[in-house]
Parts: C-alpha cells; structure tokens; sequence
C-alpha cells in the first residue's frame, strides 16, 4: 500500500503544474502569529512545500516528509533552506527529535496522534487540519478510514495539552469549495492546567 500511495503521488506531482503556486492553508495563515518566532518545526505529509514555506518565513527552521519525493524536489527547489525527506507515512518515520511546532494537514494517521507529546517540546504547538466523515455527503467515494468521526480531534489531546483553538464543520477552501473539516492548534503543557477549547463553528 505504501508503494502504491509513493507512486500514485509521484505521479500526480510529474503530470500536473501549478504546485508552486498553490497556496498556503488558509487555517496556518490566519493563525501564524499564535506560533513561535525561532525554533524546529516539523511539516508531516508536507507536499511540495507551500506551507512549510510560511514557517520558514516566520522565521522557523523546519523538517518537511512525504511521501512522494517528487513533491519533495519541488519543495526544495522552492526553498532551499528546508530540510526534506521521503518517509513512509503509512508508519510515521518522524525524526526522532523534539519540535516546537508541528504541523498536518490533510493527512490522517491515527497511531501518529497518539503519539503528539513524544515529538512536541513542552512549550511548543501542534497544529491539524483534515476532513471529517461529513464531507462524505459530497464526496462519497471518500473512504471513512481517512476521515474523522464528530469531536473525534480533541480526544487525542490529553491534559497535558491546551487547546488553544478548535473548529470543526463546513468552510470555504481557497480555491471557493466546500469541505467539511476538523482544525486545531494544541499547546503541550506537560502537568499543566486542564484544556481551555474555544469552539467556532
């Protein structure tokens, strides 16, 4: 399965254009400023790079995987300062460092989110955005294991974490479609005070 998803996307970043001006996700954007100014960041199934470039701009060092290392070569042709590397994401070979900021989008791998804390250094943020079950209503053919059931997102932060945002529901992409996601930016609070979630529908 790993091999076939490596040249599925391979594939898909060789026959069509317009990677490099893709832009960032709007949720990372608009909430930039909540993350730290200096320190590791690490982009999980990162693409050809748009918003791992947005960290480097913050001033983040960053750590981009995926699977596809066409998507890899595009990223680092954009940025030459990121550090990239193909990694099977079907079991998460994360370098085994610890980060300020992490982030994933659109990329759901469950054994990963239970293990947030041991990559996360205390004090840092993680940050995800991908589709819930509810985008099944326009997008049938979209098999429920890579989605996520209702407030299913919350539940892999424990109190050792402060949810600093959560939204989940139907937004606009930024190409004007809909889509129905889960997002949240997570603070790792180790032996600190219990959750604190603002919800926005």
């Amino acid at each position: 399965m790993p091999e076939e998803d490596a040249i599925r996307w391979n594939e898909r970043y060789r026959s069509k254009t317009g990677w490099e001006t893709k832009p960032p996700l709007r949720f990372l954007t608009e909430n930039i400023a909540i993350l730290p100014k200096n320190g590791l960041a690490l982009d999980i199934a990162m693409g050809a790079g748009r918003n791992a470039g947005v960290l480097l701009n913050h001033g983040l060092r960053v750590i981009g995987i995926d699977i596809s290392f066409e998507a890899v070569l595009l990223a680092k042709r954009q940025y030459p300062h990121l550090s990239a590397m193909v990694a099977d994401l079907a079991h998460p070979q994360i370098p085994p460092l610890q980060y300020d900021v992490i982030i994933n989008f659109y990329f759901l791998q469950r054994e990963l989110l239970n293990n947030l804390s041991h990559f996360t250094k205390p004090g840092g943020y993680v940050m995800i955005e991908t589709l819930t079950q509810k985008i099944r209503a326009i997008r049938p053919q979209t098999p429920e294991a890579y989605l996520l059931g209702e407030n299913e997102l919350p539940q892999y932060f424990n109190e050792n974490w402060r949810i600093v945002k959560y939204q989940e529901g139907w937004v606009q992409d930024e190409g004007g479609k809909q889509k129905a996601i889960a997002s949240i930016i997570a603070k790792y609070q180790p032996k600190g005070r219990k959750n604190d979630t603002k919800k926005r529908a």
